[in-house]
């Protein structure tokens, strides 16, 4: 394994910031490369401690001659935004001097145009510095994994519908509950890797996109940080990449996947009518039911009338729930995937900011 470092220069003189990347070296400078990030949102770790383990695996299987391909990690993708903390809070999720998220904004290029991104990096601020050397990784290689995780939450990805359903193999692996088929319309990370395949050749789109993946996958919850299913998600990564040949003598075809496969537009997002504090009636994992009662935001406690109920628009699974219990109006309290399309409009690309 060789472990090397990026330095970003910070914004104001005397910071800079500085990223590990881990490298293994595989046999076969024909098979699929592999690029594999975690913590992109800086406080989202569940990703980082799995490749901790994983990458246990992977040296083992480097001395002994077992990997067949490059495979490139970084687990920890935004030192910036894990240094960025606002009364003793961690704020990894938005950048606090251009207040965009850090999975948002990231260019959108050709692949043709890799190399550019690392043209004139002085000309830009640390944040976008630190996308465009991501981007760059990530575009060297052929499977791209983004690891993220939610707040309360199954786990989950978001696909692009152009890598479905050849991206049924990692959802099994990582015994996913659920599969939520993107459109590639937004500038997120796994977005902006897909975009670049997509437009290879100017003036063409593919639509199908065979032998390559981008995904964001989502890795529980926030607080599910924990030795067992860290390994467990190490062990599902290491079947993942078993079924591509990219790792062991022999391919393991994992079973097909049986979990819900659903478009953004079939999910339902619950929002709080007014602030308050939120008495949830169902969890996550949960099978609801049209009409039935998930949640209640108590807006005037003691008063009377003072509670709003909160009813599922339709039947579905519910994928994941906010951890907390004083929200604001129209804040998000969950969400589910349902069998059929929502009745609200949603905009071209992620379901959040």
């Amino acid at each position: 394994m060789d472990v090397s470092e990026i330095t970003i220069p910070g914004d104001t003189p005397g910071t800079e910031w500085r990223l590990p990347v881990l490298r293994f070296q595989g046999r076969d400078p024909k098979a699929p490369k592999v690029y594999i990030q975690a913590a992109l949102h800086a406080g989202e770790l569940p990703g980082t401690v799995a490749l901790h383990f994983l990458c246990e695996r992977l040296r083992q299987a480097e001395s002994e001659g077992g990997i067949a391909s490059d495979i490139t990690i970084v687990p920890q993708a935004n030192p910036i935004g894990a240094a960025q903390s606002h009364f003793g809070d961690l704020q990894g999720r938005f950048d606090l001097g251009s207040r965009t998220n850090f999975n948002r904004d990231f260019p959108l290029i050709s692949v043709a145009d890799r190399a550019t991104l690392l043209d004139d990096l002085d000309d830009y601020p640390a944040t976008d510095r630190l996308k465009r050397q991501l981007l760059h990784m990530a575009l060297g290689a052929d499977l791209v994994l983004d690891l993220h995780c939610d707040d309360e939450s199954l786990q989950y990805a978001y696909i692009d519908e152009a890598f479905w359903p050849e991206a049924a193999d990692l959802a099994t692996a990582l015994e996913m509950e659920a599969v939520l088929l993107s459109d590639g319309e937004s500038s997120a990370f796994e977005e902006a890797v897909g975009f670049a395949w997509k437009y290879e050749v100017p003036g063409e789109r593919r639509s199908w996109l065979p032998g390559r993946l981008s995904v964001t996958v989502e890795l529980r919850g926030k607080r599910d940080v924990d030795p067992m299913l860290a390994k467990r998600d190490a062990d599902g990564l290491w079947r993942f990449l078993a079924a591509r040949g990219i790792v062991g003598e022999e391919k393991v075809l994992p079973a097909a996947f049986s979990g819900p496969a659903v478009p953004l537009d079939n999910v339902e997002i619950l929002r709080a009518p007014e602030g308050g504090a939120v008495l949830f009636h169902r969890n996550i994992g949960q099978r609801i039911a049209e009409g039935e009662l998930l949640a209640t935001i108590v807006s005037r406690p003691g008063q009377p009338g003072g509670s709003i109920d909160l009813h599922a628009p339709q039947d579905g699974l519910v994928l994941t729930r906010t951890s907390d219990r004083l929200v604001r109006r129209r804040g998000d309290l969950m969400k589910i995937a349902c069998d059929g399309p929502s009745s609200a409009l949603r905009k071209a690309g992620t379901l959040e900011n």
